[in-house]
């Protein structure tokens, strides 16, 4: 019997807050075969602040504690180990590219807030994503508390 691949899946959260919704697809993706997870949580410093700056190292230093306390519950999730890093990047999209330029991944899963405006424009963070020709998913947006 051949070896089964591992499929390696980008989660890409806002706030490192988890949702029912996120565990519940990571759960999902996991019962489907052998896979790695790589969750990457966007800086939350603002995008306007230099990334040189105190106060971006601080935020990010927030967002990692938070992401440190929640990556229990979403390894049990997975059934097993998760990789889990606070982006130096406060854009979606570059934090997505820093990845995706650096290591194999095959799929996307997206827990972000998507704007309408954005999407009517086409500039959403689904649609900016088509040229890499990855599976994207999205979490609904009405599952962030």
């Amino acid at each position: 019997m051949p070896n089964q691949s591992v499929k390696r899946i980008l989660i890409l959260e806002e706030s490192a807050a988890l949702t029912p919704a996120l565990l519940a697809t990571i759960q999902k993706r996991a019962s489907e075969g052998p896979t790695q997870f790589r969750v990457v949580v966007t800086n939350p410093a603002p995008a306007e602040i230099h990334m040189l700056h105190p106060e971006r190292h601080a935020k990010a230093a927030e967002a990692e504690l938070t992401l440190h306390a929640a990556l229990p519950q979403i390894e049990v999730a997975a059934g097993g180990k998760v990789i889990g890093t606070v982006s130096v990047r406060h854009d979606p999209m570059d934090a997505i590219e820093d990845v995706i330029f650096n290591e194999p991944i095959d799929e996307i899963i997206l827990s972000v807030t998507t704007h309408t405006i954005a999407r009517w424009l086409h500039q959403d963070l689904q649609a900016r994503l088509k040229h890499h020709d990855l599976p994207v998913t999205t979490i609904q947006p009405e599952a962030h508390a």
